[in-house]
């Protein structure tokens, strides 16, 4: 009984909050084969899929940076990037096609993640290539840390971008993860030590 007053009272509350304009972002947290997801989403589209069930203070900071703090609890919002993330890791979608919000990133960071959202399914790319898609030849190093600072895992696809030498790399969600979602792509598991620059 308190567990739906509870309901009750929080639908009341977010209810209002987008009849008032305030609530500019919906969250939720989404079952995954990789566990707890974190989303969020704004009238531009996705802004956060983030592993875990909260994000982390950085990721919040941006968020209520670009878009303020009328962040509100609403399953409803997120039920077209639910639907699509599960079409996805059933086998089933190989484009998302949800708008992403890159909202609150610098210029460098937006140009690293767009260049990456072209990579196709089950392709992969490297950092060096993605800087250079990006203007900067010089900037895979810069390139993987803005790489590692992406918001919305899985959507934009970092896990396609590996090493120059075939080697994983690095992911925000873990290697673990990174391996699974490549080998979903990929039909078949990943090698110990990823690939030979010949066989990517």
């Amino acid at each position: 009984m308190i567990d739906q007053a509870v309901a009750d009272a929080r639908e009341r509350l977010v209810w209002r909050a987008h009849r008032e304009g305030l609530a500019t972002l919906a969250y939720d947290v989404l079952d995954s084969p990789l566990g707890p997801l974190w989303v969020a989403v704004g009238p531009r589209g996705v802004a956060a899929v983030h592993y875990g069930s909260e994000p982390t203070a950085s990721d919040l900071a941006r968020l209520v940076r670009a878009h303020g703090a009328g962040l509100v609890p609403d399953g409803r919002r997120a039920s077209d990037l639910a639907r699509e993330l599960e079409q996805y890791f059933a086998g089933k979608r190989r484009v998302f096609t949800v708008g992403a919000d890159l909202s609150g990133l610098t210029t460098f960071q937006r140009r690293i993640l767009g260049a990456t959202a072209r990579v196709p399914y089950g392709e992969l790319t490297t950092y060096a290539t993605v800087a250079r898609k990006a203007g900067n030849d010089r900037a895979s190093r810069a390139a993987g840390g803005a790489l590692g600072a992406n918001p919305i895992a899985i959507v934009v696809p970092c896990h396609r971008v590996v090493a120059s030498d075939g080697s994983l790399g690095g992911y925000a969600g873990g290697l673990t993860a990174k391996r699974r979602l490549l080998a979903l792509e990929r039909s078949g598991e990943v090698p110990a030590g990823g690939w030979p620059p010949s066989r990517r």
